[in-house]
């Protein structure tokens, strides 16, 4: 199988370093003739009003997004952990609600097009930058994503950049070089787009080759294509679909699933919130829980709970439902969720490693912590905060909460095993090793009317979700998180 032809760029490629810089993870094996590049074309993206005075009052705002930016690559600390009020950036929420926006729209774009960013770096770089060289490559890719891809001005995303340099006592010494580069970028914009445009640029080559070796080439670009959108938001409402899309202007997607088009503002302003008619939830996030039937009054033990989505839609059903999960904080979020929403669940915080129910359960969903390379498309950070070696041990951890868990179904009941991977190496294959070990289990084969999908029932019978599942025109308004789920019934 071929794959992306390889980049021929100026400068020497970069040893060491993080994932995405340049010379890392920008480019893939295979022939000489790769996917046709998309036209150059600056892409359109969040507007900032072209005012004099940007150039300074965005350097708080910029600067943000380089020390997270930094966090998030450096130390593969989670993109949301740093944008949350408690625990995240000290200086994030301190912004204007406007200039906090704009530190999300500068992060989005700068992980979502990470590897196109480095591409046109290692175009304009003539050596590779030295390692110890503070926020330099930060400050780059924060400055490329505004020139290459946003609605900014030129000049703002040039001048915050040097002057965040500046201020960096490791970084002054080069703003010289990131003032050249830069310009040099703004200068020769629509060419580097041209020959940097291929979506596979922006997925880690190890990354990519599993795609392609799971799901074929032309899907596993397909996929990439994919996470430059953002999702829409999605709504997983207590009942009455279809009227619940007619006024909120969205439509029924799967099940009792709602999609709204990107709505602006809060989610806590649309109609319904307070009223607890729905929640939040991804399509294919909604998919597990209804693959366990009718549980109207059956024990469910929902393992690995938080945030809470499929508690509260198996509560939703009549379930009386146990939520399990290791993150007492999270468990917060999860009873106040529920409370909300007006729904009741036991919930307890513990590991699984050490817990033991007090009587065996008539269903179990276990939603076992895994990559999540399936929500690279809500969480672009993930695909630059994964390591090869990740999914083997995650696999591990994976086949040993399935096998704990297993003992506390009682005789007869409905075990679904889910995560929100891509990886077979998380799925299919912890599947297959835990079926030969526990004979005692089989999979209860899903069809496709039951799932209310089509294309992502497995010939085995399990779901298979991927970013380009349930495609619509145009392109963006289709699409879901990438989840695998198996359902096992004991005998």
């Amino acid at each position: 199988m071929t794959g992306p032809n390889q980049d021929k760029s100026k400068g020497k490629p970069r040893k060491g370093g993080r994932p995405g810089a340049p010379g890392q993870g920008t480019h893939r094996p295979g022939g000489r003739h790769g996917p046709k590049a998309a036209d150059g074309q600056r892409k359109g993206g969040p507007k900032t009003p072209d005012r004099a005075d940007q150039a300074t009052t965005g350097i708080p705002a910029r600067k943000i997004a380089v020390d997270i930016l930094n966090k998030v690559i450096g130390e593969r600390r989670p993109l949301d952990e740093e944008l949350r009020e408690t625990g995240g950036h000290p200086e994030f929420f301190a912004l204007e609600p406007r200039d906090r926006a704009l530190v999300r729209a500068i992060l989005g774009t700068a992980l979502r097009r990470r590897g196109q960013i480095a591409a046109v770096l290692d175009r304009l770089l003539e050596r590779p930058v030295p390692e110890k060289t503070g926020l330099v490559l930060d400050i780059l890719h924060v400055a490329a994503a505004q020139i290459l891809f946003m609605e900014i001005p030129d000049r703002a995303a040039v001048a915050t950049a040097v002057a965040i340099a500046d201020r960096d006592g490791r970084s002054r010494r080069y703003k010289g070089l990131i003032n050249a580069v830069l310009r040099r970028m703004t200068a020769e914009r629509e060419d580097l787009l041209a020959a940097n445009a291929a979506p596979w640029r922006n997925v880690p080559v190890w990354l990519f080759a599993g795609w392609q070796k799971a799901y074929g080439e032309e899907t596993a670009l397909a996929i990439a294509a994919m996470h430059l959108h953002e999702p829409n938001l999605d709504l997983s409402v207590k009942n009455d679909p279809g009227g619940w899309a007619e006024r909120l202007g969205g439509h029924v997607v799967a099940g009792n699933t709602v999609r709204l088009v990107r709505p602006g503002g809060r989610v806590e302003a649309l109609e319904g919130y307070n009223e607890g008619a729905w929640w939040v939830q991804d399509a294919a996030a909604g998919l597990p829980a209804r693959l366990l039937g009718d549980v109207a009054d059956k024990s469910v033990a929902d393992l690995c709970a938080a945030p809470g989505g499929k508690t509260a839609q198996l509560a939703a059903r009549g379930a009386r439902v146990t939520a399990v999960d290791i993150s007492a904080r999270r468990l917060e979020r999860l009873s106040e969720n529920l409370a909300r929403l007006g729904l009741a669940a036991e919930v307890v915080s513990a590991d699984l490693a050490g817990y033991t129910p007090d009587a065996p359960f008539d269903a179990i969903l276990l939603d076992a912590p895994c990559s999540a390379t399936g929500t690279i498309r809500r969480h672009p950070d993930v695909a630059w905060n994964r390591r090869p070696g990740d999914i083997a041990a995650l696999a591990e951890q994976q086949f040993a909460l399935l096998e704990r868990a297993a003992g506390w179904l009682a005789p007869g009941g409905t075990l679904v095993y889910c995560t929100c991977s891509l990886e077979p190496g998380e799925g299919e294959d912890v599947i297959t090793r835990f079926l030969a070990a526990r004979p005692e289990f089989r999979i209860s084969a899903l069809t496709a009317e039951e799932v209310g999908i089509e294309g992502v029932v497995t010939p085995r019978g399990e779901l298979r979700t991927l970013p380009v599942s349930l495609p619509l025109d145009p392109l963006a308004s289709g699409g879901l998180d990438g989840f695998y789920a198996a359902r096992l019934v004991r005998s």
